[in-house]
Order: structure tokens, then sequence, then C-alpha cells
């Protein structure tokens, strides 16, 4: 058995003699051990671990081990906690037990009473974990209305149910179009943080100049046009989740005022003095390899180490076997309802087009395809003329993986399909490419950005110019 196969126990007890034997014990009993002297450790603590079980002592200083227990049944409501306590009174006992404790050990410990009790609260939250893991994969939909039931998928359902029940942060990585909005909205809904807001934010969206003001907030009069006092992300998602899309476009000063707010959750508001407090949920999302950022120096590596506790990877549409035919018949089905019509029928010929596809843009470019394809098809049967030329004439050929980059995207010197009797001009070429582009990212301005090498305020100009959006 390898160490990262051992289940983890996290030991809360401010006598240092008292754990390293409870913790030898249970390292003999093949258990990895984290200490922790305090309750505000191991609430930090529980922001980078998941945990199988919680020895946790009831008579901690600080916060009291009733007072933590309370929290950590709101917080991680399936994590198994075992109360260590030298209080003889049933009272105690009985008010620990209704509170959620799994069981209880008097101190001082015996150490066959505290292992086996230990063993049956990890196999129980074991057992429990997989059985709504089976659930789910039986049901075939998988959380909350995202669909896939490939082998990828499963595993990916497989994370999502160990990261939902807990608080930790994590990180999701995925190409453009994969869903990853829909990954973080299903962390949220199915934690014990679902009651509390979910506060998204496009990193990427946000101007360099605007960004202090819209994560911390600002107060009236902070400057010229703060009329009012505006509440920021961090404080908006006080008691919820706080999702940041495409973290990497953070600047270099925002990401060191994040790093600490991360850590201290505690922060002041653009032209405020008071210290304000806000309990969130970090999770963050990025198309982009952090890690590489961050050996070029462009990403700072205490950020990235902060924010990837848990990695989630989101598979590209192309990898996911099995999923487009389920994919299909689910938009069909929306739309249908949505627009009280016959659901459409794809033809054989067209199925396989879009089988051949290698999806760029990913569920996001085939939702795309599907909704266009709806329109175009007659008497609701469509074919393979009512899909985008894309589809046809590509047949779902990728670059290799060499010249997966700006250029590879872009025109290069051959002229689009059907140009016509007469060369094109530089602004219908121009049109063109950005056109293409948005249908190949399927909308997504900051990955056309990203292969075009424009600048979003030029993109935006050009975009109005040829009314494209």
């Amino acid at each position: 058995m390898t160490l990262g196969d051992k289940p983890l126990i996290l030991l809360v007890d401010d006598d240092p003699s008292l754990s390293a034997l409870v913790g030898r014990w249970l390292e003999l009993a093949e258990f990895r051990v984290e200490y922790c002297e305090s309750a505000e450790a191991l609430l930090d603590l529980l922001s980078r671990t998941l945990p199988d079980a919680v020895c946790l002592d009831l008579d901690l200083p600080g916060m009291g081990g009733m007072e933590v227990l309370s929290l950590l049944r709101r917080r991680h409501r399936t994590v198994p906690i075992i109360m260590l306590t030298g209080d003889k009174s049933i009272h105690s006992v009985v008010q620990a037990m209704q509170a959620g404790a799994y069981d209880y050990v008097p101190k001082p410990p015996d150490r066959a009473r505290l292992v086996n009790t230990v063993s049956n609260a990890v196999k129980q939250h074991h057992m429990s974990t997989r059985l709504a893991q089976l659930e789910r994969e039986v049901d075939g939909t998988g959380f909350d209305g995202i669909i896939g039931q490939s082998p990828v998928m499963r595993d990916l359902f497989r994370q999502l149910e160990k990261v939902a029940m807990s608080d930790i942060t994590s990180l999701i990585h995925g190409e453009s179009g994969t869903g990853k909005e829909l990954i973080a909205g299903a962390i949220h809904k199915n934690s014990a943080r679902s009651s509390g807001p979910f506060v998204a934010v496009n990193c990427a969206a946000v101007p360099e100049t605007l960004q202090d003001s819209q994560f911390f907030g600002h107060e009236k009069g902070a400057f010229t046009g703060a009329t009012k006092t505006q509440l920021g992300r961090f404080e908006q998602a006080n008691g919820g989740t706080l999702f940041l899309d495409e973290i990497a476009e953070l600047n270099p000063t925002l990401q060191a005022k994040l790093l600490r707010v991360i850590q201290e959750k505690n922060f002041q508001r653009v032209g405020g003095s008071r210290v304000i407090h806000s309990d969130f949920r970090l999770v963050a999302a990025t198309n982009r390899d952090l890690a590489d950022m961050v050996r070029r120096g462009t990403f700072r590596d205490d950020l990235y180490f902060r924010i990837a506790v848990l990695e989630l990877e989101i598979p590209p549409l192309r990898d996911r076997k099995g999923d487009l035919d389920l994919l299909v018949n689910t938009f069909l089905s929306e739309i249908a309802n949505a627009g009280n019509q016959p659901k459409a029928v794809v033809s054989s010929e067209a199925m396989t087009t879009l089988a051949e596809y290698s999806w760029p843009g990913n569920v996001r470019e085939l939702l795309n395809v599907i909704q266009r394809a709806v329109v175009m098809a007659e008497n609701n049967f469509i074919a393979s003329r009512d899909l985008p030329s894309r589809l046809l004439n590509v047949q779902g050929k990728r670059p290799p993986a060499d010249e997966e980059c700006v250029v590879s995207d872009a025109p290069r010197g051959t002229p689009p399909p059907d140009p016509g009797e007469y060369p094109m001009t530089l602004v219908e070429l121009e049109r063109w490419a950005i056109e293409t582009m948005m249908e190949r990212t399927g909308g997504n301005v900051s990955e056309v950005i990203r292969r075009l090498k424009i600048g979003r305020t030029t993109l935006y100009r050009k975009l109005k110019r040829y009314g494209l959006r």
C-alpha cells in the first residue's frame, strides 16, 4: 500500500504528548495523520486537504470543540468526526452525538477502542461516498445536468463527489467550451454551501483599472464616480462559493492581493479602513497551463500552490467517446421543449459528420451547431447540408501538436471556402477570419483574442463593425 492509499486522519488536540501517542497508534494502524493544535488551524487545513475522518478534542483553546463540531457538520457533512473527551459526564457525550459526532473516545484513550472506532468511521465514510457515486452512474445524469456516461466523465463524477462534500479549494482545468463554470456550479450546488451565493467572475473580462473595485468593493467617494458603497466579489460570496474563471488573466498585483485574502479571508474595500471578513470557498478555472506560467514567472508560485490544492481535469469532447449521441439527443430535446415544437431528427450521414469532427470549441460549439442545424433543417430532419461548412470541409482533422497555436487557426494564405469569382479584399478577409474563429471557438471572445492575436477592444470594435455580435 502506497502512502497516498492510506486514509488521512486529522488529529486536533492541544496536548502534544497525547497527540504524539494517538498519532503513533493510528500510523501503526496504516493511517496517515496530520496534526492541529487548534480549531482555527483545523479549519485552515480543511481548505487544503480531503480527510477521511477527524479526531477532535472536546476541550480546545479559542473555538471550543462543540462549536467547531457544529461548524464542521455544516461545511463537511459527510466526514466522520470522533470526539476525544476527558469529560465523563453523559450530558457532554449526548450533546456531541446529537450535534453530529460519529462517536466518542474517552481520555485517556484505549488503543484498541480508538483504532477500531476510527477504522469503522473510515469504512462507513468510504461506503457512503461510493454509494452516492454509483447512484449517479446508474442515473446517468451526472451532476446537475452535466451529461456524460463515458469512462472519462465517470472518473470526473467520482472526483466531484469527493470535492463537493468538502470545503477544499479546487482548480479546474479544461479547454474553452468544456463547461468549467458548470462544473464549478455543480460543486457549489452539491456542497454544504449550496444555500449560500454562487459568485462567478470572468477575470479576463474585468478591466485592469477596475479589478480592485470589482473584487474588494469600494466606499462611497473612494474615487470619481463612486456615488455609493459597492460590495466586491469577495464580500458577495460570503457563506458561499467564489468562482474565478480564467484566473490566469489576473495581473501580478491582484495575484498578490488574492493570495492574502485566500489565506486570511480578510480585506478592506477601496477607500475604506474597516477590515471585512468573508467566509467563502474558492473554486478557480483556467484553460492555460498555470504550472508552465509559474516556471516562466508570469503567475505567482505561492498563489498557484494555494489554489491548486485539488485539480480537476475536464476532458475535451473529442476524448469523450460515446457521449456525442447522448449530448446531441439532450440538446435536441431541450430545443424542442423550449420552442414547444417536435423534436428534430438527425440523419445517419449528419451524425457521422458530427462524430468525425474534432470539436475544438467542445460542448459549447456542439450546442451552437445543433441550434443552427435545427433552424436550417427542413421538416425537422437534420441533414449534412444543414451543418456548418467547417464540419464538412475539415472532417475532424486537427493540426499536429507542434502547429496548434494561434497561427494554425487563422487563414494561412489559402482562400476561405467558396470565395466567389473574384479575390477577397482585406476587409472581407478580416471579416471572414473573425467570423470563422467565432464559430470555431463557440463564441468565446477570450479564445478568439488569443488565437488571432488582437486586442480585446479592437475585436469588440470589429465585431460591431461587421455586425457579428
